[in-house]
């Protein structure tokens, strides 16, 4: 699998798995009805942030990642990251791949640490990897989300040195 950075001719092929993640409800903070236009310019970030792919042998997406400092000023030192897998690519490593890059480049760019705002906590397969990766839990937002099978849930805040 090779990551590399994301270009706009490669939101066709993001896109439908977004929107699919997305408009479940489970794993994100986004709207549920999120629009294209929205989604694409709230993904695909510019620099100094990045977005990249994750892409098999034949070029198809397999997921994708965008890194970002996680807050301003004098917090800038913070990198945060979000991931979407496609979900017919889950259990493939593709995540941890992705979730092991944006570790990379955050440590290569200067930041101190990562930070995940809101982790939902029913999303245990994440929670399984990015504490797999070193993360811990800082704290838990009770009732943060409102899942939509199980209704209010967790949000976890997560934080790594680099």
């Amino acid at each position: 699998m090779l990551i590399r950075e994301a270009t706009a001719e490669d939101w066709p092929a993001i896109w439908p798995f977004f929107h699919e993640i997305v408009a479940a409800g489970e794993t994100f903070t986004y709207p549920p009805d999120l629009g294209e236009s929205d989604a694409r310019s709230w993904w695909l970030l510019t620099s100094p942030n990045r977005t990249v792919v994750a892409v098999d042998d034949d070029g198809t997406i397999l997921g994708t990642a965008k890194m970002n400092n996680n807050h301003m000023g004098n917090g800038a030192h913070i990198a945060s990251a979000s991931y979407m897998v496609d979900p017919r690519r889950s259990g493939q490593g593709v995540g941890r791949a992705l979730c092991t890059y944006t570790l990379e480049w955050a440590r290569s760019s200067g930041f101190r640490a990562m930070q995940f705002n809101a982790v939902v906590e029913t999303n245990t397969y994440a929670v399984r990897l990015y504490r797999a990766l070193g993360f811990e839990i800082l704290g838990t937002l009770p009732e943060g989300f409102n899942h939509p099978k199980l209704g209010f849930v967790g949000l976890h805040i997560m934080y790594r040195p680099l």
